[in-house]
């Protein structure tokens, strides 16, 4: 930062040399305009985007003479969502060399589009392939914008065109749609069943609208029946619940793949998912706010903007995105609330951040299992335990047995009565919970860590370690447990190897260089052993029985 500002000033000062001022710069570019600019750049790079804006705002007499200046103010009118009068300000400026950047010649041509001035778009675009300068994601902005100008002008899909993985096929899929091919469906399909690991469960919501838009309200149900609200991600539980409610207009109300602009607003918010996926922040709320304004009513869509402030330290802006999610839609409601908990828990504490949440989730007339499996499992990380136990119990009455979280449940419930010392209760909900998933690694991995704190069926626990570490040979948890079981049976020499493994994943964890030290402290070497001890005393995450314990092996070893 420092760095950064020492750079602005210096330009300042050659800009403030009599040399310069007397030759090269006109009597409007003052001190002032010169002082807002730089305020702007660095507010601009600082990602304060309201900031900068206001300070571009006040500077504009600079649009000509500083090269860079068009194209940090046109970002920051984006990213305020201005976009018309982003676009108005590179349509007066583009025959100047300060237009001459990507973004500039694609909003034009997207503004050509809007207008359904095809070829002119098609003008525009190409001249915006001028400056791609090997930038991946610009080159498939580009060439997938150039395919979508074809189906919309041509009415046909282009048969010469690049390939960029399934995200072409996302887009041929929407173009087939737009053009109410005869494979449509077929292709849908595809989509939604790809095997690979990439989660495209977004696309069930398009597919349903496609059968919603064709009166297949059937057809529609049947594929949201199979549909878990426990696993399933916001759009497609508000999908589901639109569904079982029989509200088949909100579908249409929101999205529509006849719709050029509906389609290209969907193309960008996969474009801002892809920069957000990578931590560019800036470039996916530029697109998403494209994205916004070619289909404004697919408010959903919102939800990442509200995310990428939210993790860019940005609470206002976050809530001034959120709270355009209301009652009316209940499941982007509970995601308001959290975020409003997750935003308080930064500026205050997580006490009270839960007690708002808890405060607020009463108020909620007939909750989801969704919104109670979170409740709860708030609850449970914030060693709410009873409470917790409460809305597991809950879930517990609401789902079949034959429920994929079935056991999930189960497991959290039991791991919540461990830690109230309810060992009973514990150990017949975790059992149970491997009866139905007898490989789940993280649950052998809490009930026999649980037994050997107990000293309770020691050599179970340990075959049940060792099976947790085969199917998860790398979670530094069950690593722990496993060196820790070898150490209670005296295998100081295989316990040593495993902690040490764990050790390094987390050389911060307390728990672990406690039991690091004692296994040093049995090798006979102690001056190691009150190395790690001291290590695991320190740590704000201790707790105070492994402080107690900590200090009296200090003083008087094991």
């Amino acid at each position: 930062m420092l760095i950064k500002l020492l750079k602005y000033f210096f330009i300042i000062l050659v800009y403030q040399t009599p040399l310069y001022s007397k030759n090269n710069i006109s009597e409007d570019l003052n001190h002032k305009h010169l002082s807002n600019y730089f305020s702007g750049v660095i507010a601009h790079d600082n990602n304060d985007n309201r900031k900068a804006l206001k300070f571009f705002q006040t500077s504009r007499i600079l649009i000509d003479q500083h090269e860079t200046y068009l194209k940090k103010y046109f970002y920051s009118l984006v990213l305020e969502g201005k976009v018309q009068f982003a676009t108005n300000e590179i349509k007066q400026n583009i025959t100047k060399k300060n237009s001459n950047f990507f973004e500039a010649y694609l909003i034009l041509a997207l503004d050509s589009l809007r207008k359904k001035n095809y070829s002119k778009s098609e003008n525009y675009l190409k001249k915006s392939s001028n400056f791609i300068n090997n930038d991946r994601f610009s080159l498939i902005i580009y060439e997938t914008l150039k395919e979508y100008l074809y189906v919309f002008k041509e009415k046909k899909i282009l048969k010469t065109k690049k390939k960029f993985g399934n995200l072409s096929f996302i887009n041929e899929v929407f173009q087939r749609c737009y053009l109410d091919d005869q494979n449509t469906e077929a292709y849908y399909d595809r989509l939604i069943n790809n095997e690979n690991s990439i989660d495209y469960s977004r696309y069930i919501f398009f597919y349903i609208n496609y059968l919603i838009q064709n009166d297949r309200y059937q057809d529609a149900k049947i594929i949201t029946d199979d549909l878990d609200y426990l696993n399933s991600p916001l759009l497609i539980s508000q999908t589901k619940k639109w569904i079982e409610e029989k509200k088949f207009n909100e579908f249409k109300k929101i999205f529509s793949c006849k719709d050029q602009n509906d389609l290209i607003s969907e193309f960008f918010f996969l474009v801002g998912n892809l920069y957000s996926s990578n931590n560019d922040y800036r470039k996916s709320n530029f697109y998403l706010n494209l994205s916004n304004f070619f289909n404004p009513r697919f408010k959903f869509n919102l939800s990442l903007l509200a995310e990428n402030y939210y993790f860019n330290d940005e609470y206002e802006e976050t809530k001034n995105i959120i709270k355009q999610f209301d009652e009316k839609n209940d499941f982007y409601f509970w995601f308001k609330l959290k975020k409003e908990a997750q935003i308080i828990s930064k500026k205050k504490d997580d006490a009270s951040a839960l007690d708002y949440l808890n405060k607020e989730f009463k108020k909620i007339n007939n909750p989801s299992i969704k919104m109670i499996y979170d409740i709860a499992n708030f609850n449970k990380n914030s060693k709410k335990y009873k409470l917790a136990i409460d809305y597991y119990n809950k879930i517990i009455s609401k789902i079949d047995i034959t429920s994929n979280y079935y056991s999930e449940i189960l497991y959290r419930r039991g791991s919540s009565y461990e830690r109230l010392g309810d060992y009973t209760k514990s150990d017949e909900d975790l059992l149970k919970s491997l009866e139905i998933d007898p490989d789940d690694a993280y649950v052998l991995n809490y009930l026999a860590y649980s037994w050997l704190e107990r000293d309770f069926k020691i050599n179970t626990a340990l075959s049940m370690l060792e099976k947790a570490y085969a199917e998860e040979n790398e979670d530094p948890y069950i690593i722990d447990s496993i060196g820790w079981a070898y150490y209670l049976i005296g295998d100081y020499i295989k316990a040593e190897k495993f902690i040490k493994m764990s050790v390094e994943l987390m050389p911060q964890d307390p728990t672990v260089n406690d039991h690091y030290g004692d296994i040093l402290w049995k090798l006979d070497r102690k001056i190691q052993a009150r190395y790690f001890w001291k290590n695991a005393l320190v740590s704000e995450e201790a707790e105070d029985k492994i402080k107690k314990n900590i200090k009296r092996k200090l003083i008087i070893g094991l």
